[in-house]
Formats: structure tokens, C-alpha cells, sequence
């Protein structure tokens, strides 16, 4: 069997808006090299999910791991620190980055 090597791994992430329970106890692995589309309907988490994985929204619970070690990602800095970044489907820009960090 191959050794698996998970780069990114969410655990059980949590995320409300108000009474609106956005994501509840997701989990998500991906391993090094891999490509995953995730799908859903409108207003499954999707979105939500990976704004906290960039940063953007901070997850209520759960951790995030970036190869094997807990990270911490509370703002779009921090996920970059991390190695992580998102490309939006629809050009968004990330208020607290400078034009530069934007582009």
C-alpha cells in the first residue's frame, strides 16, 4: 500500500452565521497531488468551507492541518504563510491584502 501523504486535512470545522449553521463537523483531506471538485447545492457550505481554508472566515470549531501540523489560519495572511491560496470563480478582492497582494 502507498504511503499516504495528506497535505491539507480540515477536521471536524464548524461555521455559523447566527441561528444559520453554515458547515457542521465537516472533514476534508487532500493529499499531495491530488485535484477534488467539491460539489453541492446552493448553500451546502462549499464556499463557506474554503473561505476558512483561505483564511477569509474563522471556523467556530475544528482544525486545520497543513502537512500534519495544527495551523492556525485567521486571516487571508495566514493562510498564504500556509501555502494556501483560492482563486474565486467570480473575481473577488480580499480587503485586508494590499492591491499587490491581491493580484
Amino acid at each position: 500500500m502507498a504511503d499516504r501523504s495528506v497535505h491539507v486535512a480540515m477536521k471536524n470545522i464548524t461555521k455559523t452565521f447566527g441561528s444559520v449553521i453554515a458547515t457542521d463537523n465537516m472533514n476534508l483531506e487532500v493529499e499531495k497531488g491530488e485535484i477534488h471538485a467539491l460539489l453541492g447545492e446552493n448553500g451546502a457550505g462549499k464556499s463557506t468551507l474554503m473561505n476558512m481554508l483561505s483564511g477569509i472566515y474563522i471556523p467556530d470549531s475544528g482544525h486545520i492541518f497543513i502537512d500534519g501540523e495544527e495551523t492556525r489560519i485567521s486571516s487571508p495572511r495566514d493562510a498564504l504563510k500556509a501555502g494556501v491560496g483560492m482563486i474565486h470563480q467570480h473575481f473577488k478582492l480580499v480587503e485586508v491584502l494590499t492591491s499587490l497582494e491581491n493580484i
